[in-house]
């Protein structure tokens, strides 16, 4: 996502990313067109707009103005999400251990906001973007678990991908992606964002729902653990300053996460 965002605007590069998983998929997809259920059908598309359109832009836009070390450790709010959605709108019971966890969480998310050295008040809407994409991945895990549980992983991707490649080429046309330069840095940017989907929406995705059906949505959500520690060091591979106060507060969100999701 940081390599194509030199080269290509953020609506470019989650337009890219979104058709490049839904292309790859489209011959599973003509297949499983049939197989799944007609009742089922509105629930695969909302899922892939809630788990991968919304939020390939969101994050896009965001990455433009937050650090990648950021954007992974507020990524970690999904399991709270899952948690926070699944008591609010699926009626799932929320323990006080639960809530004592979202609510560490939701400090050192705070606190990692205000550890920025150059905290200005318009990254407040960025990180909005970013914690606004993990409110609708809680909602999408919920949606899967309670309505696309009994159906294949990869069909239900495949299906919601392609759907929602559709609404990404209309934004991708409405850009000025196709009347730019046709050089070497068009090029390794388009291939930066068709790698971002087809590993990190279209496989990842797969993988994802498959382990919701395995598993259970808590568990599932909890490999987002990874994601900081991983994003951070990217992050530090592109230059972006890491301190003592960021590794704090991403430690902070953890514990946070661990008390919301722990049994």
């Amino acid at each position: 996502m940081k390599e194509g965002l030199i080269y290509l605007s953020a609506w470019e590069v989650a337009s890219i990313r979104v058709i490049a998983a839904g292309l790859v998929l489209l011959p599973l997809a003509i297949k499983s067109f049939r197989e799944i259920p007609n009742e089922k059908k509105g629930y695969v598309i909302l899922s892939g707009t809630l788990g991968s359109l919304l939020p390939a832009y969101l994050f896009c836009i965001a990455e433009e103005q937050v650090s990648s070390a950021l954007a992974g450790v507020f990524n970690s709010l999904t399991p709270v999400f899952v948690l926070f959605v699944g008591a609010l709108f699926f009626g799932q019971s929320t323990k006080p251990g639960k809530i004592l966890g979202i609510t560490v969480a939701f400090l050192g998310s705070v606190l990692l906001f205000f550890s920025q050295e150059n905290t200005q008040s318009n990254n407040i809407i960025y990180v909005l973007f970013i914690v606004i994409a993990t409110f609708f991945y809680g909602l999408n895990v919920n949606i899967v678990n309670r309505n696309l549980k009994g159906l294949p992983s990869l069909k239900v991707v495949s299906l919601a991908l392609v759907f929602n490649a559709i609404p990404a080429m209309v934004v991708l046309l409405n850009t000025d992606y196709f009347s730019k330069s046709f050089n070497g840095q068009f090029l390794w940017g388009t291939f930066c964002a068709c790698i971002l989907g087809w590993a990190g929406t279209a496989l990842a995705s797969v993988l994802f729902y498959k382990l919701i059906k395995q598993a259970g949505i808590v568990f599932s959500s909890m490999v987002t653990y990874g994601i900081p520690v991983v994003a951070i060091i990217w992050g530090m591979l592109y230059g972006e300053d890491v301190g003592i106060a960021q590794w704090s507060c991403m430690f902070i969100i953890l514990l946070g996460v661990f008390l919301a999701t722990r049994k």
